[in-house]
């Protein structure tokens, strides 16, 4: 390995960054299956995404590819971090229409639809950071928090729309779930379906099934029955079982199964420093 040659190379936020420290852990990526379904139980949301023909070719794949664009942000260099949100901003232009289910207007640059997206996404790192590693303070949440802002405010998000807290964003979301603007569409259970019927050439397909008992046993009660899921206490005990299990094990885990392939690869470019 060699050491960073120049500031670029640290990228947007850097190994010193609290967003390296939650981004790079496998176990925080698992978060990831929650948020989708959150984000795709906006019918406003989930409509933009069939506009972009994600349910076709293989959504699998477009998936993978719009999470490594994500990553690309957090641990890219400069240059790629910017090409990425370049290029994410790019299909976000294209994306407009009349959502068929509600016959409201969505907008893929629509600042509210795009605070939906990052706050499911923030909200689900930061609690699976919570159950699955548990390493950060209410100081460092809140630093990542604003580190992600800024990642969010490069995709369109108006900076005064974003509450300037942690608490605030969980209560700002905890008012949408709780209003009229979420709904479990047909579009939405094939994300569902995604992760129950994954196909064979999925990622770590033989756990996915797992990772999706955690996604749906995080949802916000009311999310969770409009996908259908019958949620019993039993179910319960056995997901905070396995929360706790994982906890404990993660950190005898090898670095290769515990950290994410980007943030290895990240560390290999600018010297071993996160």
């Amino acid at each position: 390995m060699h050491g960073a040659r120049d500031d670029d190379d640290l990228g947007l936020f850097g190994p010193d960054s609290v967003s390296w420290r939650v981004h790079r852990e496998t176990t925080v990526l698992f978060g990831g299956a929650r948020a989708l379904l959150m984000q795709a139980a906006h019918p406003l949301v989930i409509a933009g995404a069939r506009d972009t023909g994600f349910y076709e070719r293989n959504p699998w794949k477009r998936l993978e590819r719009t999470l490594q664009l994500q990553y690309t942000i957090t641990f890219g260099s400069r240059a790629e971090a910017m090409t990425s949100v370049e290029r994410i901003n790019e299909v976000h232009r294209r994306v407009k229409g009349i959502d068929p289910i509600t016959g409201k207007a969505y907008d893929a640059l629509d600042p509210h639809l795009l605070l939906w997206v990052h706050a499911c996404l923030v909200d689900s790192a930061l609690l699976f950071e919570q159950l699955t590693v548990g390493a950060l303070d209410d100081a460092q949440r809140q630093r990542f928090h604003e580190e992600q802002k800024l990642a969010a405010e490069m995709l369109g998000v108006a900076p005064d729309q974003i509450p300037a807290t942690v608490t605030g964003l969980r209560a700002w979301m905890d008012e949408v779930v709780e209003g009229d603007e979420l709904l479990v569409t047909d579009a939405a259970r094939a994300v569902f379906d995604l992760f129950m019927h994954p196909p064979k050439e999925a990622t770590w397909r033989p756990i996915l099934r797992g990772v999706a008992r955690m996604a749906f046993g995080t949802l916000p009660p009311s999310l969770r029955e409009g996908y259908g899921i019958r949620w019993t206490r039993g179910k319960q005990l056995a997901l905070h079982a396995s929360l706790r299990a994982l906890k404990t094990l993660r950190p005898a885990l090898p670095r290769r199964y515990r950290l994410i392939v980007p943030a290895v690869v990240a560390e290999q470019r600018i010297g071993d420093r996160a």
